[in-house]
């Protein structure tokens, strides 16, 4: 039997033909590759798919009845062991449900008390409307240089601070519309009153999302995210280009990655379009361990692994422990490079997303791919999923 032909046309052209995303593409070949060849035939060491509660076989002989009759010997659950996944996977499908489930019941809500001691669901909102209003820096942040080129770095941070303003003048002015309205100045329109649901509910306001990077934590965090987005910029436009970025604290992290390849590119005279990144685990876990700035490239901290766990010790993927969704990573380093000389070897390309959702229905929410070291086969990585994210959903 023709094996690599047929893996090639399910692969490629029959299914994979309408597969538009890569690593869902290298997920089904991965599939292809573990479960359709010779080995099936094996008559010495029978094959099973999996043997997870069930011995998964294939039948090699007989005719419809017998077919169906293995089929109807299959259990009607299955454990994502017998798909390759980690019996985490099942929790997190659990926790998916669950939150889809608490989000529509909290949508259906029509208002009541906000808080403890009988405070109506008016007051409640106003008090959130303040207390984020104090939270909202006071000054604009200004980035000037006096004189020479602003390098690709500095663009980038010029960039990052008119898109913050922009989200921290629609926070601000919708927030001082919705007090007013609440107050009975102006009327309340259908704008403010998705806001104050949104802020009743705990859930980012859609007006804010529309101007803020990609996330999905709840009110609550993601105001603590935006703070210490501030709190970044604020250090970068003072002090320079920071010796660790936290790339979620970025509203378009693939800029920086960009003027990080620019940059190298001019110094060392590489063909930009030829130029590439690579990157590599430290077993730092704190910032204040770096000795200093690279030369080229950077540090990055804030990447979220799933599906797998990062043995700090070994420096490589290892299986992850029951119960443990995801993990923080250590500090990861990345470096530009000529792409004709990159030879990697025992590397996982680990995509890099910029939620826990992954790409979205249009395609977006992949930043670049990163480069995981492993002592095990790639298949089995490919299979449990692994990721990094730069936000986790709480």
């Amino acid at each position: 039997i023709p094996w690599e032909t047929l893996r090639y046309l399910i692969g490629e052209a029959m299914y994979g033909g309408r597969v538009t995303d890569n690593y869902d593409r290298r997920v089904l070949n991965t599939y292809l590759e573990e479960y359709m060849g010779d080995f099936l035939f094996d008559e010495n060491q029978p094959f099973y798919f999996s043997q997870a509660g069930h011995d998964y076989t294939c039948p090699i002989e007989g005719d419809l009845v017998e077919y169906n009759g293995s089929i109807n010997q299959l259990p009607l659950t299955q454990s994502p062991a017998v798909f390759g996944l980690h019996p985490n996977a099942e929790i997190n499908y659990y926790l998916t449900s669950a939150r889809e489930i608490w989000d529509g019941l909290i949508s259906m809500q029509t208002g009541g008390a906000g808080g403890g001691g009988g405070v109506s669901k008016e007051e409640y909102i106003f008090n959130t409307a303040q207390e984020i209003m104090k939270k909202l820096p006071e000054e604009e942040i200004r980035f000037v240089k006096e004189a020479g080129i602003y390098t690709p770095t500095e663009v980038v941070l010029l960039q990052e601070l008119e898109r913050f303003v922009v989200l921290t003048t629609k926070m601000e002015e919708s927030l001082a519309e919705l007090k007013r309205a609440l107050k009975g100045e102006i009327g309340m329109s259908a704008a403010l009153e998705d806001l104050g649901n949104a802020m009743f509910n705990g859930k980012l306001p859609g007006q804010w999302a529309k101007a803020a990077p990609q996330n999905l934590k709840p009110l609550g965090t993601w105001m603590e995210h935006y703070t210490s987005r501030f709190e970044q910029y604020v250090a970068w436009a003072g002090n320079g280009d920071p010796v660790v970025f936290w790339l979620s604290g970025l509203h378009v992290p693939e800029s920086l990655l960009s003027a990080l390849v620019q940059a190298a590119a001019r110094r060392k005279g590489w063909p930009l379009d030829k130029s590439t990144l690579y990157t590599e685990c430290t077993k730092w876990t704190d910032p204040a361990e770096v000795p200093g700035k690279l030369l080229d490239g950077t540090y990055v901290r804030g990447l979220w692994l799933e599906g797998a766990r990062w043995d700090l010790e070994r420096g490589c993927l290892a299986r992850q422990r029951p119960k443990e969704l995801v993990m923080e990573m250590p500090l990861v380093t990345i470096i530009p490079v000529e792409a004709n000389r990159l030879k990697l070897r025992d590397s996982f390309e680990t995509p890099v997303y910029v939620t826990q959702s992954r790409r979205n229905a249009m395609g977006v929410g992949l930043v670049f791919p990163a480069n995981l070291h492993t002592e095990e086969h790639l298949s089995i990585w490919t299979l449990q999923g692994v990721a990094l994210f730069l936000n986790t959903d709480s």
